[in-house]
């Protein structure tokens, strides 16, 4: 970047350009605890470049994802804590991908914001760089863009989008799934990052008090609402590897009755027995309060299920230890029958 670029009529509309410029500086160290094998562009240029390493690959296929972290970002304002976020959006991305058993390469982001505060940025960042350390991709680039008049000056928007690469003969797409396949539960760390409009009303973000410790949930509301997204990257790999996976899926937005049939083949249905699944007391409290039905907490939110994978009989018990021996206490919640309903919650 030039010590020369500056414009005083830009400044005048809102925008500092100088700001940005100190926001990538600021950002870099973050960053560089990303670099893996196969990154060959540095920060600041027009696009990111990735090199990947295909072999042992017959016939490699690029599988992209991508999302933003939704309304949770509010409570992130409200609490002026930014750290986190980031997670979320890398969470939200990649956690898709691996569904048909793509590891992410590298990601990007995009922030929208009212007013460029450096500081700020970075520390959005920092959050998008874990959530690419505990994926194992890269982040190689990104975009800020300042919207004076369009946003409040303490308004973001936080998105972004992940590419991925599998080899197209593992690829997992539910053809190999049959009656007795067993359904594993892989535990969430919350809400995620889907259902916050209804979280925001139910609790009335913008009025209560988020800083409330709550017996149950042994901690405040606002540190319970924005427990970051689990990334499922790593333990879901090696499942894949180790056991024989004929689907998996990644429970967002719509929960369980929306997510669960996308890795179900039609005449298939997934039996899932509701008393096995481990709901956090985050989610007793929304529907209490809320006065939310079972139904529709199932239909909204993943109750303390992030993903679920789907295992041959024979190799279910093999993938629950890897998945164990990956930090990650997976359980059964059900099992794969013949059916015209692609989910029943018994």
């Amino acid at each position: 970047m030039s010590k020369n670029s500056r414009s005083e009529a830009y400044a005048a509309a809102g925008v500092n350009i100088e700001a940005g410029y100190e926001g990538v500086k600021l950002m870099k160290k973050h960053v560089q605890r990303t670099i893996i094998p196969g990154v060959v562009s540095d920060l600041g240029g027009f696009g990111g470049s990735f090199a990947p390493d295909l072999t042992g690959m017959t016939e490699p296929v690029l599988v992209s994802g991508t999302d933003g972290v939704g309304t949770k970002q509010r409570i992130a304002q409200i609490m002026n804590r930014h750290d986190t976020v980031g997670i979320d959006c890398v969470a939200m991305c990649v956690n898709d991908i691996i569904c048909i058993g793509a590891k992410p390469l590298f990601f990007l982001d995009y922030i929208a914001i009212g007013k460029n505060d450096p500081e700020k940025v970075a520390t959005l960042v920092s959050g998008v760089a874990e959530g690419c350390v505990q994926s194992g991709c890269a982040l190689i680039g990104g975009e800020t863009a300042e919207h004076p008049g369009t946003m409040a000056e303490d308004d973001y928007d936080l998105a972004g989008f992940t590419v991925g690469i599998v080899d197209k003969s593992k690829v997992i797409d539910n053809s190999t799934m049959k009656a007795g396949d067993v359904v594993i539960a892989l535990p969430s760390t919350g809400i995620h990052s889907n259902g916050y409009s209804l979280v925001r009303k139910v609790f009335d973000i913008e009025n209560c008090d988020l800083n409330r410790y709550y017996d149950e949930l042994g901690t405040t509301l606002g540190d319970a609402l924005l427990e970051p997204t689990r990334i499922y990257v790593k333990p879901v790999l090696a499942a894949i590897e180790g056991a024989d996976i004929h689907g998996i899926s990644h429970i967002t937005g719509g929960g369980f009755y929306e997510n669960v049939p996308r890795s179900i083949p039609d005449g298939m249905g997934a039996k899932i027995n509701k008393d096995a699944v481990k709901t956090p007391a985050i989610f007793k409290l929304l529907q209490e309060t809320g006065n939310i039905s079972e139904r529709d907490m199932f239909n909204t939110y993943n109750m303390g299920v992030g993903m679920v994978v789907i295992a041959s009989a024979k190799t279910a018990d093999r993938a629950i230890e890897i998945l164990k021996n990956e930090g990650c206490d997976a359980y059964v919640i059900g099992e794969i029958a013949e059916s015209e309903d692609k989910i029943e919650i018994i």
